[in-house]
């Protein structure tokens, strides 16, 4: 079956749009994690800071994802304030990121999808190749980028360095504690944002790994949907549990990898 037949069969189009309540949820859902984080982290009590550090990445990585695609029931700047605060605070230039995210949805596995190479290593290969899926990203950004993305990522790369330069001269180490944790979890997204979804999926790209069990969706705030992140990727995360159970009733019969 073909993407466009299964566009067809399932309805899909009012999943689009975010109520108030719910636009609310997709742009504020860092706050409480990122207060809770750097304010444990700044009475020195770091290994309790680090769950809740977790997720802020979690739900930072989920707000910017959405506003990839402009998911985040927001208009063009503050989508854009959106992806620069989150680069920032998450030690990545989200812009170079979202330059390879939606190349990785145009050319899914193939040569020209930078994001998705771990997709074909081994597991421990895909954790060691963290560091240079993190290179390449700002790399490829940088040079086939057009004017605006390239302009948005400097911007990005610049405010972050001035942001670990003042945590690191002036030795705030709650802050110090923040960057270094960031920057280990940056290095871990080849692992988990792309071979935990999509490794043994070359046969057939677009049907992406998945998660059915109730409590990891919890835990992991939905972005483990991923397969029906790639079928239809314009509905917002939070709408994502009911697009897989309309996936779920109109193709019972579809083979749906899992993540683990």
């Amino acid at each position: 079956m073909t993407h466009q037949e299964l566009l067809r069969k399932v309805e899909w189009k009012d999943l689009k749009n975010l109520s108030f309540k719910e636009m609310l949820i997709e742009n504020n859902l860092t706050i409480p994690w990122f207060i809770l984080s750097i304010t444990i982290a700044y009475y020195g009590y770091y290994l309790i800071a680090l769950p809740f550090s977790a997720f802020f990445f979690l739900t930072g990585l989920r707000q910017a994802h959405n506003g990839f695609h402009n998911s985040l029931g927001t208009n063009k700047f503050l989508t854009w304030l959106s992806l620069y605060l989150n680069s920032i605070f998450m030690m990545t230039s989200f812009h170079a990121v979202k330059f390879n995210h939606l190349r990785h949805h145009k050319y899914c596995l193939s040569e020209e999808d930078y994001e998705g190479k771990s997709a074909a290593m081994t597991w421990y290969g895909a954790l060691l190749y963290g560091p240079m899926h993190m290179f390449l990203i700002h790399k490829v950004a940088l040079q086939i980028g057009n004017r605006k993305y390239k302009r948005n990522v400097i911007i990005e790369l610049i405010s972050m360095s001035i942001f670990v330069g003042i945590a690191f001269y002036f030795q705030i180490h709650f802050l110090m504690y923040h960057i270094i944790v960031m920057v280990t979890a940056e290095f871990l997204m080849a692992f988990f944002a792309v071979w935990i979804v999509h490794h043994d999926t070359h046969d057939h790209p677009e049907l992406a790994r998945t998660q059915r069990k109730a409590w990891v969706n919890k835990i992991t705030f939905s972005m483990f949907y991923h397969l029906e992140h790639h079928l239809f990727p314009a509905v917002p995360t939070i709408k994502l549990h009911e697009l897989a159970k309309r996936i779920d009733e109109a193709l019972p019969d579809m083979d749906k990898k899992k993540t683990f």
